[in-house]
């Protein structure tokens, strides 16, 4: 599939893979500078002495011992079964509401590159091309 696909804002990848995702340090440190508790409070980290906790409650220095990152949560830790960022508009575009500050993981997902036939025989933009 060509690289260069153009998303139509179906909003399929975010109802199937925008959850449950693990993430990297590089996504917390801008939330952690910029106040992010609208992102902070849905992503549960576990520190190296094995306590877990919403990123929220957690600062810069702690980032040196986190051992693992999960996105997205609710505020007690529980995991979502969708991303709490997903907005779909009446004209039945999807969008996300932390677009400017999403995480990497969200960022580089396309599923045309991303070799999951299954997804991608059912994403609109890859419709027109083949498999």
């Amino acid at each position: 599939m060509s690289s260069d696909q153009t998303c139509v804002q179906c909003g399929r990848c975010c109802e199937k893979w925008g959850w449950g995702q693990k993430g990297v340090i590089e996504d917390l440190i801008p939330w952690i500078r910029e106040s992010r508790l609208d992102i902070l409070q849905h992503v549960s980290v576990m520190l190296a002495n094995r306590r877990r906790c919403s990123a929220s409650s957690i600062s810069e220095k702690d980032l040196p011992d986190i051992i693992r990152i999960d996105y997205w949560t609710d505020p007690s830790g529980r995991a979502l079964t969708s991303c709490p960022f997903f907005r779909r508009a009446d004209d039945g575009k999807v969008f996300c509401r932390i677009h400017t500050a999403k995480p990497k993981v969200c960022i580089g997902f396309t599923p045309w590159n991303e070799g999951i036939r299954d997804y991608a025989l059912n994403c609109p933009a890859c419709r027109n091309s083949a498999p």
